[in-house]
């Protein structure tokens, strides 16, 4: 696993990376908002990757994340673009109430697929 987060910031965002199964999983606490937007670009698409020739499969893990405001939106509709035009996907996973509601308030449930649970992500 690997821990992330922003220098002399830490309780902004923190992020963890790991591996299931082949699909990333970037574990996501804290607030995502546009002084986070860089960090959470290149944790979700990190430009170190190796190219294996696979699909990128990302799980987001929000159930840690207490804020999302349009700034990370956009982060996750852009890399759920770059994925998919890979042929790969984008799942968001596990978001509390407050951030479901601005997950559904604003659509982003109709573009990139939103599991209930980190298991579900993992496995539909």
């Amino acid at each position: 696993m690997t821990d992330i987060s922003p220098t002399g910031r830490p309780e902004r965002l923190y992020i963890a990376h790991s591996t299931v199964d082949g699909i990333r999983v970037v574990t996501l606490r804290g607030d995502i908002d546009h002084d986070v937007k860089d960090l959470l670009t290149a944790a979700l698409l990190p430009e170190d990757d190796t190219d294996d020739g696979q699909a990128p499969r990302i799980v987001a893990d929000l159930s840690d994340v207490t804020f999302l405001d349009s700034t990370g939106i956009n982060v996750f509709v852009q890399v759920h673009h770059r994925v998919s035009a890979a042929r790969g996907w984008l799942r968001l996973a596990a978001a509390r109430e407050p951030v479901t509601r601005v997950v559904q308030l604003v659509g982003l449930d109709s573009v990139i697929d939103c599991h209930p649970t980190l298991e579900q992500a993992l496995n539909d």
